[in-house]
């Protein structure tokens, strides 16, 4: 059995703690992000590495030694370090002559790759080279995806999920609009990835991100006074650059991906009975009830309404005949 398979019982309360973390939840924790270097990384990787370090702080865990291991042909190494760091998401760096400057970036399911793709760095401008100031440590960003082939190619769509996957962060039920100063940029484009970050300052005003065009470098979008209710926005530089290509993938099969997307019971909203919905949000309720007899129902007395003395007469004879006949 491997060491970390078998059963740890806590002998303190600060072990116990750790192991609770780490036990499975119907709302599980952030998902942390593994950073490794393989054995012949280059500088370029390795400052790739810690640019997206970086970005992903205070859910990421970087890895500064070198490991000699190849993800598309054993994952053990990349299952063990999963385990032992609890990270469900993992980028390795390597360099070779067949494959120079490569990424690798997938994610787990249950401690077991599910899906990962390789891509090729053709550029890169670092956040050291661009002299700004950055955003601050643990800011959520905002994603924007351009190009069809996010939405019509099987890889580029599942690479967009395993992004999303990346970099959301945590999961929040507001967001403040001032707050919403950094932005993460994709442009799939003639069979390249155009990754791009960006940076801006909001003085309360909802702002219309340009288009962010390939060759621009990332940068932070300031907003200021135009004398009118639209301001005036301006661009500056940030980081960090990748313009990416796509090489190999390993996707998981469809039900196992279909698997690792089911919602737990206990999270699933209630259907409720007897209400529907119509095109403009009027809510319709039905209500089953039994049986009424009509004949008792209490009307509202009137004159007009009232028997006649003929009337009453016959009713009563009508009812002493039937007494009779069942005596």
């Amino acid at each position: 059995m491997d060491a970390l398979d078998r059963v740890v019982k806590p002998k303190t309360k600060r072990a116990k703690r750790f192991l609770e973390k780490r036990e499975p939840k119907l709302s599980e924790n952030v998902k942390n992000a593994m950073l490794i270097k393989g054995g012949n990384a280059n500088l370029l990787v390795t400052q790739v590495l810690r640019d997206v370090y970086a970005l992903k702080k205070p859910y990421g865990v970087l890895y500064k030694k070198k490991n000699i291991t190849r993800p598309f042909e054993d994952q053990t190494s990349l299952e063990f370090f999963s385990k032992k760091s609890d990270c469900s998401l993992f980028m390795f760096g390597s360099h070779n002559k067949k494959r120079p400057n490569n990424l690798v970036i997938g994610r787990m399911y249950d401690y077991h790759v599910l899906d990962m793709i390789e891509l090729g760095i053709e550029k890169f401008v670092s956040l050291k080279d661009i002299k700004n100031s950055k955003c601050p440590e643990g800011t959520k960003p905002m994603l924007i995806f351009a190009g069809d082939d996010f939405d019509v190619t099987e890889d580029y769509r599942r690479l967009k999920n395993l992004l999303i996957d990346f970099f959301r962060g945590p999961t929040v039920s507001n967001i403040r609009l001032a707050g919403l100063e950094y932005v993460l940029h994709f442009t799939a484009l003639n069979g390249k990835i155009y990754f791009r970050s960006y940076k801006h300052s909001c003085e309360l005003h909802f702002c219309v991100l340009p288009l962010l065009l390939p060759g621009t470098v990332g940068t932070r979008l300031l907003l200021k006074k135009s004398g009118c209710k639209t301001p005036r926005i301006e661009l500056e530089e940030m980081g960090p650059s990748l313009d990416l290509v796509l090489r190999r993938t390993h996707l998981a099969s469809d039900d196992l991906y279909r698997l690792s997307m089911k919602m737990p019971k206990a999270l699933k909203p209630k259907k409720k009975k007897n209400v529907s919905h119509d095109t403009f949000g009027t809510t319709y309720g039905r209500i089953h009830m039994q049986k009424q007899d009509l004949s008792k129902l209490q009307t509202r007395k009137m004159k007009g309404l009232k028997k006649r003395p003929a009337e009453r007469i016959t009713e009563d004879q009508e009812k002493k005949s039937k007494r009779i006949k069942k005596n």
